[in-house]
């Protein structure tokens, strides 16, 4: 009877994501018999996703596959109706998903920010930088190792941006691309003793872990990185679900869930909730 059970779960989770194409779920959450995609990086790697997820299926019965992937690959999966919902940090990217018409319900759910982070000995003197900046164009005339996504992230994106306005193309053996998450990059970082843009949030997390990296550099409004959920347009398959998720993000339940996430774990916060982030939003 039990294994029957299983089987026929098993079938509910392969027809309820049958619509959202090949995108794997690295993670599913509820066990509810209709499921719904949502794509993010960070907020799933750190959990806050589960947290949110759980206490939105407690409500309605249903089961979140979460799609690990970066910014602009979660758009790309939006934008192909691979998933039904993304969480991303990429403000232009995401404006024009709305104004092209394959996202809909851009919604604020918090921020945290970016730190500059390197080694103890701080080789390129980037805690006096000006800005983020003229912190990157020390590190690129020291010639120090500085890691890359090099993924088309939100992470990335910002990265890209912060070398236009230093106006430098990063080139050499000293800038590593690594294709990886912002935790795995961020501990390659202090194994190789390189410098590397962490989120605040990933940075809480995994700082007991490392043993050669410090903050060096904050504090720069263009280092505000804040987050916005979209959903699928009408028609799509799951588009009443996943704005009802979007909303519950939105609500007083969603964003105290936001605020305290990592609170009694790592007594503080890891993320703003909307509230504080929308002096940000652009």
């Amino acid at each position: 009877m039990k294994r029957l059970l299983l089987t026929a779960l098993m079938f509910l989770l392969l027809l309820g994501t049958a619509h959202a194409g090949d995108a794997p779920c690295k993670q599913t959450y509820g066990d509810g018999g209709t499921v719904y995609k949502l794509a993010t990086g960070s907020p799933g790697e750190l959990g806050l996703l589960e947290a949110l997820a759980d206490a939105f299926n407690a409500k309605h019965g249903t089961t979140m596959c979460w799609v690990k992937a970066g910014s602009g690959k979660s758009l790309s999966l939006l934008k192909a109706g691979d998933v039904d919902a993304c969480m991303v940090h990429a403000p232009a990217a995401e404006k024009q998903a709305v104004a092209d018409g394959w996202a809909v319900d851009r919604t604020l759910i918090g921020s945290n920010e970016f730190y500059i982070v390197g080694p103890l000995n701080d080789p390129a003197g980037i805690a006096g930088a000006k800005d983020a900046a003229d912190a990157y164009a020390r590190i690129a005339k020291a010639g120090a190792l500085f890691l890359s996504r090099g993924d088309n992230s939100g992470t990335h994106k910002k990265e890209l941006a912060i070398w236009k306005k230093a106006g430098i193309q990063p080139e050499g053996k000293w800038y590593v691309v690594t294709k990886d998450f912002m935790m795995a990059t961020l501990k390659r970082a202090d194994a190789e003793g390189g410098y590397f843009m962490t989120d605040s949030s990933t940075w809480i997390m995994g700082k007991k872990d490392l043993s050669r990296t410090k903050i060096l550099f904050r504090g720069d409004p263009m280092l505000i990185n804040t987050y916005h959920a979209l959903a699928s347009p009408a028609g799509a398959p799951n588009h009443e679900l996943a704005v009802e998720f979007i909303k519950f993000l939105a609500s007083p339940e969603g964003q105290g869930i936001v605020a305290d996430y990592g609170r009694k774990e790592y007594g503080e916060g890891m993320y703003n909730d909307a509230e504080y982030a929308k002096q940000y939003d652009h």
